[in-house]
């Protein structure tokens, strides 16, 4: 049995791990260590309620600092780790080295910022609560945002300030918005729903020129245009935090490796969350959603105390944009087919990927009812006929019942 268990990062991932470890009788020393001096917090707000001010900052935490004293989790908010020494099993925070019998990275992902040229300094971006609270100031009737990136940050940054009065303009370079992590249906869906509220998206457009005025900015465009802006937001995706992973020797590939158990290639050595790179069937992938740092949290917790039991993630996302809800539930990663099905009285839509004739992923829009009897056929890993998805006359309930 471990006698101290050290955790480098305090976000979703890393809580999930210490509130497991206590949770599965594990009392013995947990030390988490975070950058930021915010106790664990929720992301998923960050772009909506927090930024709209309806959330108050007290209700991202997880839990309140009690918890964590009574726990006895020892916490070291606002400090960097600076190296791992494996072969000593210790870590050099500042002036101080820890030691460990088992190491968690929970680093997580920062986002990508613009290059230098394009002032990335200057530009916002979307991840931690800092960026929030400096970026939230400018979110205010009559201002003018450039939003570079259609992916579903971009978005749901597009919505939140539109409903504020924003006029915004979002570029994305690809042909089409949400182009690497949805079909051309749901583009055009989000694209539609977007336009009917006042933002101006513009696809197969960069950001080519940002120079600053007395005012804010003048966006230089890759169609040639010139547009005047008082601040601009980059929603451009991120990247695994596994440089201190990478210093140490530690395998990584876009992400840290690990194995099904949660292991990088050193044994006493564990990465999770948006930092690991999973396998997962014949491939590898990082996973950046809050269910895996979740789940993937418990089951190294677990592992950690000598479960041996693999992980397989169940997949599901979403994103909420203006009053719209969209739910994914599975991946659509090699998918080869959309079958669209239209909600009674065209309310809600749902999108389903089948590769074949086997279901891998389905994207509700305002269709709960449809993720959910998606979601249970993809974790039974059962298949409905796509022309049943199809037929509107065919009750998805029956679909899922002939299946079980």
């Amino acid at each position: 049995m471990f006698e101290q268990i050290v955790i480098i990062g305090a976000g979703q991932a890393g809580y999930s791990v210490a509130a497991k470890l206590r949770e599965l009788g594990f009392n013995k020393r947990i030390i988490m260590i975070g950058e930021e001096d915010a106790l664990p917090y929720q992301r998923p707000p960050l772009s909506k309620a927090y930024l709209t001010g309806t959330m108050e900052r007290e209700r991202l935490f997880f839990r309140p600092a009690q918890f964590y004293a009574d726990e006895n989790i020892e916490m070291r908010l606002g400090q960097r780790v600076e190296t791992i020494d494996r072969a000593a099993r210790t870590i050099r925070l500042g002036p101080e080295t820890l030691s460990y019998d088992a190491l968690v990275l929970a680093t997580g992902a920062r986002p990508r910022r613009l290059p230098q040229r394009l002032l990335g300094e200057k530009v916002h971006v979307l991840r931690a609560l800092s960026d929030v609270d400096r970026l939230r100031p400018q979110i205010r009737p009559g201002r003018r945002a450039l939003i570079v990136g259609g992916g579903y940050i971009g978005l749901e940054l597009a919505a939140v300030a539109a409903k504020a009065k924003v006029y915004v303009t979002l570029v994305e370079a690809s042909d089409r918005i949400l182009q690497r992590v949805a079909a051309r249906e749901t583009s055009d869906y989000f694209r539609e729903l977007h336009n009917a509220n006042g933002v101006r998206i513009l696809e197969g457009t960069d950001l080519q020129a940002l120079a600053e005025t007395p005012r804010g900015f003048t966006a230089t465009l890759s169609n040639d245009e010139s547009i005047p802006v008082d601040f601009v937001v980059a929603g451009i995706g991120v990247e695994p935090n596994d440089m201190l992973a990478r210093k140490s020797g530690i395998a990584c590939n876009g992400g840290i490796l690990v194995n099904a158990h949660g292991q990088t290639d050193d044994p006493a050595i564990w990465a999770v969350g948006d930092c690991a790179n999973l396998p997962l069937g014949d491939r590898r992938l990082r996973i950046e959603s809050v269910q895996n740092a979740i789940d993937h949290g418990a089951a190294v917790a677990a592992n950690l105390l000598g479960a041996a039991k693999p992980y397989v993630p169940e997949t599901w996302f979403w994103s909420d944009q203006y009053d719209t809800k969209l739910q994914i539930a599975g991946l659509n990663i090699g998918h080869d087919r959309v079958v669209v099905r239209t909600a009674p009285g065209g309310k809600g839509r749902s999108h389903w990927y089948f590769k074949g004739n086997t279901l891998l992923s389905v994207d509700a829009i305002n269709e709960p009812r449809s993720y959910m009897i998606g979601k249970r056929l993809i974790q039974a890993g059962q298949s409905p006929r796509p022309a049943d998805i199809e037929n509107l006359e065919i009750d998805l309930k029956r679909v899922m019942e002939t299946l079980t």
